[in-house]
C-alpha cells in the first residue's frame, strides 16, 4: 500500500493526494497519517507547495465525509428510531435517548464536527449523524473542510519537518488509533452491561 501512495503522489501530485484521501475517507484502511507527512515530506523537498497540498488534501478528504453524510441523510432518523425501539439494547440507546442526541446535535453539531475530524477512527464516524440528524450541508462541508483543514496541516507539517523521517509519524499515531478504537469498544462494553431503557 505504502509503494501505492507513493506512486500516486509521484505521478499525479496534487490530484493523486486529493484521490488517496479521497479513498482514505470511504475506505478507512487507508491511514491518512501515510499519506499526509509523505506529501509533507515531498513538499520539504521543493515538488510541492505546502498550501496546496493541504488544500489538495482537504478537498479529497472533505468529498469523501460528504459521501458519508449523504449515506446518513439516506438512513434518516425515522428508521434508526424503529431500528432502536427493536435492538435498543445492543444499540444501547432508545428512541427517547435518540431524540435527545437529535436535539444536541442541532446546537452543537458544529463543533462536533471539527473536533470529530481531528480524532483518528471518529474522522470518518462523525460524517454519519451529521447526515441523520439533518445537519445544514453548507454548514457541515464548513466545519467539515475546517476540521479536515487542521488535520492535514499538521500532518503534513510533520512530514515537511521530520523530512526522511516522515515514517516517524505513522509510529505515534498508528498506536493512538488503536488506542481510541480499545476506549470505543470497551465504552460500549460497559454502556452495555449497564444500558437500562429510558
Amino acid at each position: 500500500m505504502f509503494e501505492w501512495i507513493t506512486s500516486m503522489i509521484d505521478r499525479a501530485g496534487y490530484a493523486g493526494i486529493a484521490l488517496v484521501m479521497f479513498l482514505e475517507g470511504v475506505f478507512p484502511p487507508i491511514p491518512s497519517w501515510l499519506v499526509m507527512p509523505l506529501a509533507g515530506f515531498e513538499a520539504s523537498s521543493g515538488k510541492l507547495s505546502p498550501f496546496l497540498v493541504v488544500l489538495a488534501g482537504t478537498t479529497g478528504s472533505t468529498a469523501s465525509a460528504i459521501c458519508w453524510y449523504f449515506a446518513g441523510k439516506l438512513v434518516g432518523i425515522g428508521p434508526l428510531r424503529a431500528l432502536a425501539e427493536r435492538y435498543g439494547r445492543w444499540l444501547t440507546i432508545d428512541p427517547s435517548q435518540l431524540d435527545l442526541a437529535d436535539r444536541w446535535f442541532a446546537r452543537r453539531g458544529a463543533p462536533a464536527v471539527i473536533v470529530g475530524r481531528l480524532i483518528p477512527i471518529f474522522r470518518h464516524l462523525i460524517s454519519v449523524p451529521a447526515g441523520v440528524f439533518a445537519m445544514d450541508m453548507r454548514k457541515f462541508i464548513l466545519f467539515t473542510a475546517i476540521g479536515d483543514g487542521l488535520w492535514n496541516f499538521l500532518l503534513m507539517s510533520a512530514g515537511y519537518i521530520l523530512r526522511s523521517e516522515y515514517s516517524r509519524v505513522r509510529d505515534y499515531l498508528g498506536p493512538l488509533a488503536s488506542a481510541v478504537l480499545l476506549c470505543v469498544a470497551m465504552a460500549y462494553a460497559i454502556r452495555l452491561l449497564t444500558w437500562k431503557k429510558g
